[in-house]
């Protein structure tokens, strides 16, 4: 029997980062092209958005963790990630995270080391990353908004711990979707209560203060260093999400695993 403690080797027959992003993004993104060009792009992202359904379609209900990849082991933030990812197994739920080191790999071992499922979601950025050594399964992605679909897809609440640009985008992100119901209300959960506090203060002083919040919006966030208490909230959010339909079913001729 293989001990959850024991990281596994990451598997080599899948590409983890093959480096930047390819100079086509950014030349996508600086104006119109040929209608061509345009046209074999969107092929390129229909493709890609196929390859994240067919990966992710049989994982089951996730809770994604973010956080900073420069978090070391040990650190406050690590072991509350990692008690996270404990947490979330034991509950029956699949851990999704960016799949790279600090928080990210702190959630993906509590998730192994509790016998759970660990899912990694990675992005093609300048700065080359490799895979933590607790994901069962990794994906990367060439077009961020591919792949912040289907976080919040495959998704049944976030988790939020101390990070930068990255962690601040995914978060107002999901409240931005939340609060003008593209989905449907949807847990989100900021562990970490002293580094949060400042940005808490803005929300609540400055933003619902000069009305460009609701201050009901507010009750969108739970805060909450205890991991027990950010599980409530997050089976709490789960029972008025819509039921879920009918499981999927894998086909062989689709070649599904």
């Amino acid at each position: 029997m293989t001990d959850p403690r024991v990281p596994p080797v990451p598997p080599r027959n899948l590409a983890w980062n093959d480096g930047p992003s390819p100079p086509d993004i950014r030349d996508w993104l600086a104006g119109p092209r040929s209608r061509l060009s345009e046209l074999a792009r969107l092929a390129r992202i229909a493709a890609e958005f196929l390859r994240g359904f067919r990966a992710l379609h049989f994982i089951g209900p996730c809770v994604t963790v973010f956080g900073s990849a420069r978090i070391p082991p040990g650190a406050k933030s690590y072991e509350l990630a990692r008690a996270m990812g404990r947490r979330l197994a034991q509950e029956g739920l699949t851990v999704m995270t960016g799949g790279g080191p600090g928080v990210m790999e702190a959630a993906n071992r509590g998730a192994r080391e509790a016998g759970g499922k660990s899912i990694g979601c990675n992005i093609q950025l300048p700065h080359e990353q490799q895979p933590n050594p607790y994901l069962d399964r990794f994906i990367t992605f060439r077009y961020f908004f591919v792949r912040k679909v289907m976080l919040v897809k495959y998704s049944v609440a976030f988790v939020v711990l101390p990070g930068g640009y990255g962690t601040l985008d995914e978060l107002f992100e999901a409240l931005t979707l939340v609060q003008t119901g593209k989905i449907a209300t949807f847990p989100i959960v900021l562990m970490g209560v002293e580094y949060w506090q400042p940005l808490l203060d803005f929300l609540r002083e400055t933003l619902a203060a000069r009305r460009m919040i609701d201050p009901g919006d507010l009750d969108l966030l739970t805060v909450t260093d205890a991991p027990d208490d950010a599980i409530d909230a997050i089976r709490r959010g789960s029972e008025k999400l819509p039921p879920p339909g009918q499981g999927p079913r894998r086909h062989r001729v689709l070649l599904e695993r």
